[in-house]
């Protein structure tokens, strides 16, 4: 099966108000993604989705647009597509004419792996070495850094969803952050787990205050607390608060990783395709995790259902994407305000689950997608 041509289809979907989040990176209210499509010369095609967030990865919809256009075609059409082994040749003919990019790198790497899957009749997480796992899991809600009384509704309202977990956005100088965890904790009561995530937005002396004056609420998981790069910050961190730690908006290739590892920096890792650069890298970064005693747990960007699609088909084949003790954040598609494919993801309450179909399982509706097209 050799690959004929690549598509690039740049679309707009705005989140839900009561879904749109706010960070410490800024606020979130309508995704500008990439949908790719690539066509062979058996007629098969797949799709790949590019989540790309300019104040999270640096990449831009149009950005994306071009250097797929520009350079990922021209070196993947003519490529045959045989094995898992041919999605990996694949990989290095992008890497020889640019670094990093990895979501525009996945989104490409994802189209391969469905159009092998729904050549074989099979779905993608057979082609990963096949299930590990139930098909569907478990994950965590994750809020925006609210004020007081949305917080407390949103939890209150996610706890009679059936949601476990409840991940709440912290970040900054403000003490703002302290409240707004304490009165979750209140809400969700003692039994629930509770995680913060900081998405680089403190210093590692704020996050050591931050996080002892937390103590009373138990947190379950500290994600992301200090500035992307500085290995040292988040391990002192680790260190001195004996919290458990998650890596996050630090890591997107093994370099990284290493350097997680190197620096004793974390306990968890979080891991999804786009992040990685696709389903073969994030593999590969989550059997490196395991071979260094630091767990996986899915992330996320808030994708859209053929990006999530493939999160899902990663944790159900892959052993320590330890989703039932460290329940991550793949229900991207509820957070928006409608659905570009055919027939959306299985989500329900906290439970998604992965579909059996061949490829990603996910057919995308392309008059949807002409009709949402970025042209802004």
């Amino acid at each position: 099966m050799k690959i004929t041509h690549v598509e690039t289809h740049p679309v707009r979907i705005p989140l839900k108000p009561e879904r749109r989040m706010i960070s410490s990176l800024g606020r979130h209210e309508v995704s500008r993604y990439v949908l790719v499509r690539i066509g062979t010369d058996t007629g098969i095609e797949g799709v790949g989705e590019a989540t790309v967030m300019p104040r999270w990865s640096g990449e831009t919809v149009w950005g994306c647009r071009e250097i797929i256009d520009r350079l990922f075609a021209p070196v993947v059409v003519g490529c045959e597509l045989h094995d898992v082994a041919s999605v990996d040749a694949i990989a290095a003919r992008m890497e020889a004419v640019a670094k990093h990019n990895w979501f525009a790198k996945s989104a490409i790497d994802m189209a391969c792996f469905d159009a092998l899957g729904r050549a074989a009749g099979k779905p993608v997480y057979e082609l990963l070495g096949g299930p590990c796992r139930d098909r569907t899991f478990r994950c965590r809600f994750s809020m925006g850094a609210y004020d007081l009384e949305r917080a407390r509704r949103t939890a209150a309202e996610r706890v009679v969803a059936g949601f476990r977990t409840i991940k709440v956005k912290v970040g900054g100088e403000s003490d703002d952050d302290l409240a707004r965890v304490r009165a979750v904790r209140d809400v969700i009561g003692p039994d629930l787990a509770l995680d913060i995530d900081a998405n680089c937005g403190w210093s590692a002396e704020t996050a050591i205050r931050k996080v002892k004056a937390l103590s009373d609420c138990r947190l379950a998981l500290v994600e992301q607390p200090t500035p992307d790069g500085d290995y040292e910050a988040i391990a002192r961190v680790r260190r001195e608060t004996g919290a458990t730690i998650m890596a996050d908006d630090m890591c997107f290739d093994l370099v990284h990783a290493r350097e997680l590892v190197r620096n004793q920096a974390c306990d968890v890792l979080n891991v999804y395709p786009g992040k990685q650069g696709g389903l073969a890298p994030a593999r590969r970064m989550v059997e490196f995790a395991a071979a260094h005693g630091i767990a996986c747990t899915i992330g996320s960007n808030l994708e859209w259902d053929v990006a999530t699609a493939a999160m899902a088909h990663l944790i159900t084949a892959c052993p320590n994407m330890q989703v039932e003790r460290f329940p991550g954040d793949a229900l991207g598609p509820i957070y928006h305000e409608f659905s570009i494919v055919k027939q959306p993801l299985s989500i329900e309450g906290p439970l998604v689950t992965t579909p059996d179909g061949p490829g990603l399982g996910v057919d995308v509706d392309w008059g949807a997608v002409r009709a949402n097209l970025a042209t802004d």
